[in-house]
């Protein structure tokens, strides 16, 4: 479906826009345009790739001429844009709501305008039962999406929900890393607090999956096992023959949940499910909410979210595993091992 055919990722520049990247370059696409506001990283990657189907667009999802001008003759598009920081987001919600739900709106509709095929939403377990501005700003971008999705026609709208994709930047486990190369402590919030575990190609193949299956509206969620965070700084620690080294707990900080949730149980329970992931469909009523008043459905108050405390949650060794088929914590490993 993509052989010869253009992609517009907005946010192309973050790990996740670079993941979707470094898969699409190994397609037949024919040109893919990274749409983003830093002109460094957009160079880092014009000298990283030196490839003639790269073109790079400077410009901010709030600005809607700017995207215009990116999205014409494109054929889908993967939305990665977002303020993602919670600190960031809490001191600054108004921002959030002009990047995470205009800037949002404003793709869908260039999108619709310029006759899109399909579109791919990039959003976060924070918007279930929403605790801090970054999360609530993501839940109203994908009412957004999915009220644009009833109106639109031609043009295929979809989300992709995740929880912790690992290594991504501002996660947990370069953290952790970070802070043992450079000889500090770890700092642990909760040891028992929960989190979901995904490697980045994990993640962009929800990404393909939702280009080649996804209907108009649609939510897609990974089953993705969690660890404690207990047992990821211990899994740390072992991998990298430092099992003694300093921990510190420092407590839940502002705007985190003890257990993160991907699937709210009104979402789990109208749920499809194929074998690696939950397929949300839209909520399709019109304004005449008089037959829905009249009848519920028992099944919703007989469910219960899907969070990372009921997943499959990984022991120390399986944990372990994980991290070492990551190349990335291979790479730092092994200077690590140099530095000492």
């Amino acid at each position: 479906m993509f052989h010869n055919k253009k992609l517009l990722i907005t946010g192309g520049t973050g790990s996740f826009g670079n993941a979707v990247l470094n898969k699409f370059l190994k397609s037949s696409i024919s040109e893919i345009r990274i749409f983003s506001r830093d002109e460094k990283k957009q160079d880092d990657l014009r000298k990283k790739y030196n490839n003639k189907k790269l073109k790079f667009y400077i410009g901010d999802v709030r600005d809607l001429s700017s995207l215009k001008s990116a999205t014409k003759n494109i054929d889908y598009i993967f939305h990665a844009a977002a303020l993602k920081q919670v600190p960031s987001c809490e001191f600054y919600p108004m921002e959030a709501v002009k990047t995470n739900i205009v800037g949002s709106e404003n793709v869908i509709n260039c999108a619709i305008e310029c006759g899109v095929k399909k579109v791919i939403c990039l959003s976060t377990d924070k918007a279930v039962y929403p605790i801090n501005a970054m999360g609530i700003s993501k839940a109203l971008m994908e009412k957004v999406i999915i009220a644009k999705s009833r109106e639109s026609k031609f043009t295929k709208i979809c989300i992709t929900r995740y929880g912790n994709v690992m290594t991504s930047r501002g996660s947990v486990i370069p953290l952790f890393v970070d802070q043992i190369l450079s000889g500090k402590p770890i700092t642990i919030t909760d040891p028992k607090m929960t989190r979901f575990m995904m490697t980045l190609e994990e993640a962009v193949n929800l990404v393909i999956y939702a280009f080649k299956y996804g209907k108009n509206g649609e939510i897609f969620v990974p089953k993705t096992p969690s660890c404690t965070i207990d047992n990821l700084a211990k899994a740390i620690k072992d991998i990298f023959n430092v099992p003694t080294y300093e921990t510190k707990i420092i407590g839940t900080r502002h705007g985190e949940k003890l257990h993160e949730v991907l699937l709210s149980r009104e979402e789990l329970s109208l749920a499809k499910k194929t074998k690696n992931y939950f397929v949300v469909s839209p909520d399709l009523r019109d304004l005449n909410y008089d037959n829905f008043f009249k009848k519920g459905r028992e099944k919703i108050s007989l469910s219960h979210d899907y969070n990372s405390n009921n997943t499959q949650i990984l022991n120390l060794n399986s944990m372990k595993k994980l991290l070492l088929s990551i190349s990335l914590l291979q790479k730092k490993i092994s200077f690590f091992k140099k530095k000492i």
